[in-house]
C-alpha cells in the first residue's frame, strides 16, 4: 500500500463521481485519505484545490490537485504502475473506453438523472424511452468490448467499468423508488450480468452506496435541491 500521507481524496459518498476515484485507488492498492464534503457547504480546502469548478472529487497527490473523475483515473492508472491496469493497453481500445465513458457523461446518465426527477407523470415515458435506448447501446458496447470476458475490460475492471459502475447507485434506487425495471434481463441481459460482477468486485464493496440508503436520501431533498450533481 502506498505512504497515506501522500493521496487525499476530496468528495462526498453518495456521488457517483466520487465513486469512481474510490474504486480506482482500490484497484491500485492505493492508500489515501478520504475527506468527507457537503455540497450546501464547500470547505476552503476544496475552494483552493479545485478554483474553477468548485466541485468534487478532487484527489490530492503529494500537495498537487487533480480534478475531474475520469482525468483523475486516467491519472491514477499511469501514477501507479503495479496492479491491473485500468485504460486498455491498445490505442484504439483506449480510444472507444474513453467514447463510452464521455457518453455515458454527457448522454446517458443526464437522461438518467431527468427520468428520475422529473414530476409531470406525462413526461416520463419519453425520458424513459432514452434511458432504455441508451442502455441498449451499451449493451452492444459491451459486447465488443469485453471481448466474451466478464467486464468491460475484459478480463478486469477497465475505464469503462469504473464510468458505468458507479451510476448502478442511483440506476437502482430509480428503479426502487417508481417501481420499473431499468436494466431488464429480456433488453440488457450482459448489462444485468455485468452490474452483479461488478458490485461484488472487492474493490467495489462498501463503495456504490446501498440503494436504501440512496432512496431515504433522495427523500430528502427538495425538488430545488435536485441539480445535476455532474463532477
Amino acid at each position: 500500500m502506498e505512504g497515506k500521507s501522500s493521496v487525499k481524496l476530496l468528495g462526498a459518498f453518495q456521488s457517483p463521481f466520487s465513486n469512481r476515484v474510490q474504486i480506482a485507488l482500490n484497484l491500485k492498492s492505493v492508500d489515501y485519505e478520504y475527506l468527507e464534503q457537503t455540497f450546501d457547504s464547500k470547505s476552503e480546502l476544496l475552494l483552493k484545490s479545485n478554483p474553477v469548478h468548485k466541485k468534487i472529487p478532487v484527489m490530492i497527490h503529494d500537495d498537487k490537485p487533480i480534478c475531474e473523475s475520469l482525468i483523475i483515473i486516467q491519472y491514477i492508472d499511469e501514477q501507479w504502475t503495479s496492479g491491473p491496469t485500468i485504460l486498455p493497453t491498445e490505442a484504439y481500445d483506449r480510444a472507444l473506453a474513453r467514447f463510452w465513458a464521455a457518453y455515458l457523461d454527457d448522454k446517458l446518465f443526464p437522461c438518467l438523472f431527468e427520468y428520475c426527477i422529473t414530476e409531470p407523470e406525462e413526461e416520463k415515458p419519453t425520458k424513459f424511452e432514452r434511458v432504455r435506448e441508451g442502455l441498449a447501446l451499451l449493451e452492444e458496447a459491451f459486447m465488443k468490448t469485453s471481448k466474451g470476458k466478464t467486464f468491460f475490460g475484459g478480463e478486469n475492471i477497465g475505464l469503462l467499468d469504473i464510468s458505468f459502475g458507479s451510476f448502478l447507485g442511483l440506476l437502482k434506487t430509480g428503479e426502487k423508488m417508481m417501481n420499473v425495471k431499468i436494466l431488464e434481463e429480456s433488453t440488457t441481459p450482459n448489462l444485468v450480468a455485468w452490474a452483479d460482477c461488478f458490485l461484488s468486485h472487492q474493490a467495489v464493496k462498501g463503495v456504490v452506496p446501498e440503494t436504501d440508503v440512496l432512496v431515504e436520501l433522495a427523500k430528502k431533498l427538495k425538488p430545488m435541491e435536485k441539480s445535476h450533481p455532474k463532477n
